[in-house]
């Protein structure tokens, strides 16, 4: 059960950043033109005999599955309390489902009272990023044990992981930029970012080749120091979902970054956080999974209770 609901946070933070790409592409993103309330003085889409209920309903739908991710976040902790025994990284893994979700919630509020300013939303998706790292932590955390990580890999490697990881985090953020100056404002009023799209996507697409170099850099390595299977698994998972995001990339610029392409590539950009973190996780050993001390049989109690 705990695995379930670690898992349904891992697939809760991925989802939420792909239907907010949603919002993004059809031109959504004051479709509720306040906030809390999606209209002022109605938390639910109003009717609109001039511009419709599309919209407000493509935003007020995103807002609500992360109402569910909210609930998702909540049984995490609730786990994660309720847990026999109690674990202390459990615990501080799954604190950070919800306070990921209330601080987006914040930054969600803001970008639509700051009326989708490029500056708003691309915190707004950004923050979304180590949420899922962090999920795929805690999915790993609530089967292994309590130990102080033990490296399966050479310190060496362990360092590029971290500067991949690192790597994968500035490329994000230069992929918002290009947004920001591309033609998917999430609503046509939006002023847009005034730097040239080729340069950022320049900028972009080569951070994107030093990360694939070092991935093969790190494949080396690993050739080198006997990886075992599942580490290799993991490897080429992250390897092949890098590659395919690449090619996506390249596929988006020379055909005008169309909406179904926009979408994909933010898919691909939570599974290239879930491959890398699964990458982590297999990297590092902390024992086992620690269990409940089986309690007294019933005549051991008696006994017990007689001594």
């Amino acid at each position: 059960m705990q695995r379930l609901i670690a898992g349904a946070a891992v697939v809760g933070q991925a989802g939420i950043a792909v239907t907010g790409a949603v919002v993004r592409v059809t031109e959504s993103g004051l479709g509720c033109t306040t906030w809390p309330q999606c209209q002022p003085g109605s938390l639910v889409p109003v009717a609109d005999p001039v511009g419709g209920q599309v919209h407000q309903w493509i935003e007020f739908g995103n807002r609500l599955l992360g109402g569910g991710l909210g609930v998702v976040s909540a049984l995490c902790v609730l786990m994660a309390l309720f847990a026999r025994p109690r674990r202390r990284r459990v615990i501080v893994l799954a604190l950070m489902m919800p306070l990921g979700v209330v601080a987006q919630a914040v930054i969600g509020g803001i970008t639509v009272l700051t009326g989708l300013q490029w500056w708003s939303v691309a915190p707004h998706f950004l923050a979304s990023m180590p949420l899922i790292w962090l999920a795929v932590l805690l999915f790993r955390a609530v089967g292994e044990g309590d130990e102080p990580a033990r490296p399966l890999l050479p310190r060496p490697l362990l360092a590029l992981q971290l500067a991949q990881a690192i790597s994968v985090g500035v490329i994000l953020i230069a992929g918002t930029l290009v947004t920001a100056a591309g033609p998917h404002a999430g609503d046509i009023r939006t002023p847009r970012l005034d730097v040239p799209v080729s340069t950022l996507a320049q900028l972009h697409a080569d951070l994107v080749f030093l990360l694939i170099g070092s991935l093969f850099a790190l494949g080396f390595g690993m050739r080198i120091k006997d990886a075992t299977a599942v580490q290799w698994r993991r490897y080429w998972t992250l390897v092949g979902v890098v590659l395919a995001q690449a090619l996506i990339g390249l596929v988006q610029y020379w055909t005008g970054v169309p909406d179904v392409l926009v979408l994909v590539h933010v898919l691909g950009a939570t599974l290239v956080l879930i491959a890398g973190a699964s990458l982590w996780t297999a990297s590092r050993d902390r024992g086992p999974e620690p269990r409940q001390p089986e309690q007294l049989t019933t005549p051991t109690r008696e006994l017990a209770s007689h001594a």
